[in-house]
């Protein structure tokens, strides 16, 4: 189990590191890769009881996780942001673009 925890961090500590130059795509491998430790984590503390040490150094882990979820914050309201101007530009192009064919005649009749 230590090992397990050891593994969880040097995943935290390496992604808090280089956190604000990462992409999401790496966050999302963190969350997929930390997810997989946090179940093996939990797996062995069924079989046996973690000790006093360990959940104390599980706890210093888990104070990085206001910093993570701050920066996956940051890169949801971008991404939000950026649709939103997407969207924004997409509609007004729209009113713009020809509904009609630009090469028909329009014919009135006189009364």
């Amino acid at each position: 189990m230590d090992e397990l925890i050891q593994s969880l961090k040097e995943l935290t500590l390496d992604i808090t590191d280089r956190l604000y130059e990462t992409t999401y795509e790496e966050l999302e491998f963190f969350v997929e890769d930390r997810q997989e430790l946090v179940d093996s984590i939990a797996e062995q503390a069924e079989i046996c009881k973690s000790t006093t040490a360990q959940k104390q150094e599980i706890n210093r882990i888990l104070e990085y996780d206001n910093v993570i979820l701050d920066r996956m914050n940051t890169l949801r309201l971008e991404a939000q942001d950026w649709l939103q101007k997407r969207n924004q530009a997409k509609a007004q192009r729209s009113a713009y673009e020809a509904a009609y064919t630009p090469d028909s005649f329009l014919m009135d009749r006189k009364k």
